[in-house]
């Protein structure tokens, strides 16, 4: 078998020198983050989903959440200074990424969007995020990622 294909998302931490390590699943299509997680033996807190959002001005943005948590709308439109924001519809995730349902990262987008990640990650000295496909996650500092990617953490999630 030959060497493994990096995605956008490896590439940007090789350049920005970002220690990472990349854990690979079978998956033929998308399935949701929670059972990523118990298939790898991640725990639940410590995997994040990437989700995108667009704001009343236009602009999209960026959030990453523990998987099993819920992103509290209001709050994330807070946090980026928006009246209010929206999930991007599925079918735009492609479109405005590069990335596919369940392969998203907030690294290696075709854009970098302001980047959002939940206040419990800042206490983690590793965590879980996609590797820009399905079938990869990669585990790096979340604070290294928000300090190369200009992003922010900020309590995002509902009650």
């Amino acid at each position: 078998m030959g060497k493994e294909l990096k995605t956008n998302a490896m590439r940007f931490l090789d350049k920005s020198k970002i220690e990472y390590t990349v854990q690979t699943y079978h998956c033929a299509e998308f399935i949701d983050g929670i059972h990523v997680a118990e298939m790898l033996g991640q725990p639940l807190d410590e995997t994040f989903k990437t989700l995108i959002a667009h704001g009343r001005s236009g602009s999209y943005y960026c959030f990453l959440l523990p998987v099993a948590q819920e992103l509290d709308l209001k709050k994330a439109a807070k946090s980026v200074e928006e009246k209010s924001v929206e999930l991007l519809h599925v079918k735009d995730i492609t479109k405005v990424t590069g990335y596919v349902r369940g392969g998203c990262t907030p690294i290696g987008m075709k854009k970098q969007f302001m980047t959002v990640v939940h206040a419990s990650a800042e206490e983690l000295p590793l965590f879980y995020i996609s590797g820009g496909r399905i079938g990869t996650q990669i585990r790096l500092s979340p604070k290294e990622l928000v300090k190369a990617i200009n992003g922010r953490f900020e309590d995002i999630i509902s009650l």
